[in-house]
């Protein structure tokens, strides 16, 4: 464990490369950095991590340090390299048949090591897993933000001891952030500084599919009407319910896209109806979702789904297409309440609301786009993050201040 290096392909300089530009007289030695750790990968699925780490990027340093990954690699390593937003990913490295001590002790030397090679004196801690905590409890950042995205407790695998790390983690975080309304209301008399922050909307991006004539080439022969789904393929996904649907109605294709996580494939129905086409890029999808009749999120309705608020509500939207979703809690309200979203839970009623949302006419079709372009009107990534960044900066000062008092 004393040979530990970090190895930085590319020969990426961590002091100056990734510096953000900053305009002519700024200081950029007093900009606070930023330092993540997080559960998900960066590579993996573009979502909420994604959407605001990299506008956080625009002005400062930020660094996304993942979990390890184990492998026969020889010694204890940080893979580090730079993504295009400005983000800077940083992997550990660890060899196989670590024990779980072990595995801690050189994750949190590693996260000194990326410290002390990129000068990060000034920088603001920002958890999106309470484990990080086993190895990263010592640092003494200008502020901690944890950004509690979903119920990890709830999730497939979910660690034993994530309960107990997250009380900790609310215990020393100066600001808390929960990815929807239904999470903010579970959690906040565990915290005075804690604030919903619900999926928000790149709606440019998704709007260009309103506009999209061509089929992506493995969608082109799907013939219609088409029923789509993108997202992480996992536990959180309603499987009898997609085959009830396309039993219901082999004349509908059911498409879905994204990686399967955490469930074996061979337990996904199989229809010659269902088309599983993987993961695609974020730059993709609104290819894809132009080609399709009506956007489906069929959630099960379990623990893993009761306090989720799923992203692709307002992508989908924005994106033009008619929704049908089971009754998630944050997609009823505001979306289903507001008439934006239809909602049902058994094979035969979302049949028939995808039959609802189909037979719609054209007057009533425009009546809606003009209700969903006004409600998403309110909202976008931009704004979630200049609002949470407001936050930290009030945290930062009033720690600051706290500090100079008990001088």
């Amino acid at each position: 464990m004393d040979d530990m290096e970090i190895r930085v392909p590319g020969g990426i300089d961590l002091l100056t490369s990734v510096r953000p530009d900053t305009t002519e007289g700024a200081e950029t030695s007093n900009t606070v950095d930023l330092v993540c750790f997080s559960h998900l990968r960066w590579d993996f699925v573009s979502q909420r991590p994604q959407h605001l780490l990299s506008r956080c990027a625009r002005d400062r340093r930020v660094f996304f340090f993942e979990e390890p990954i184990f492998d026969s690699t020889e010694g204890v390593w940080l893979d580090v390299s730079e993504r295009a937003c400005g983000v800077t990913v940083a992997v550990p490295r660890l060899p196989e048949g670590l024990s779980g001590d072990e595995a801690i002790r050189a994750q949190r030397a590693l996260v000194d090591e990326l410290l002390l090679d990129g000068a990060l004196t000034d920088y603001v801690a920002w958890f999106y897993t309470p484990m990080a905590l086993a190895f990263a409890d010592h640092l003494r950042p200008r502020a901690v933000v944890f950004d509690c995205m979903d119920e990890l407790s709830a999730f497939k695998n979910a660690p034993a001891a994530l309960k107990e790390f997250e009380a900790k983690l609310m215990s020393r975080a100066d600001v808390v952030f929960t990815g929807g309304q239904s999470l903010f209301e579970a959690k906040r008399d565990r915290h005075e500084n804690i604030h919903a922050f619900p999926s928000s909307i790149d709606a440019a991006h998704f709007g260009a599919a309103r506009t999209v004539r061509h089929d992506p080439p493995d969608q082109a022969g799907i013939p219609h009407p088409r029923m789509g789904f993108f997202g992480v393929i996992d536990e959180r996904l309603d499987i009898d319910l997609v085959a009830g649907v396309a039993d219901l109605r082999p004349d509908w294709q059911i498409v879905m896209i994204g990686p399967v996580v955490k469930i074996d494939p061979a337990d996904l129905p199989q229809r010659p109806n269902i088309h599983y086409l993987g993961g695609k890029r974020y730059e993709e999808l609104p290819e894809y979702v132009a080609g399709w009749d009506v956007a489906i999120m069929p959630f099960a309705r379990n623990e893993s789904t009761r306090f989720i608020s799923p992203t692709k509500t307002p992508e989908y939207l924005a994106a033009g297409r008619p929704v049908v979703s089971t009754s998630i809690r944050d997609v009823v309200r505001p979306y289903g309440e507001r008439g934006l979203v239809e909602t049902a839970d058994t094979p035969d009623a979302f049949v028939a609301a995808i039959d609802r949302v189909v037979a719609c006419e054209r007057s009533d079709r425009a009546a809606w786009l003009e209700r969903v372009d006004a409600f998403l009107a309110h909202t976008s990534w931009d704004s979630t993050w200049e609002r949470m960044w407001r936050h930290i900066e009030a945290a930062i000062e009033s720690r600051s201040l706290s500090a100079g008092r008990s001088q």
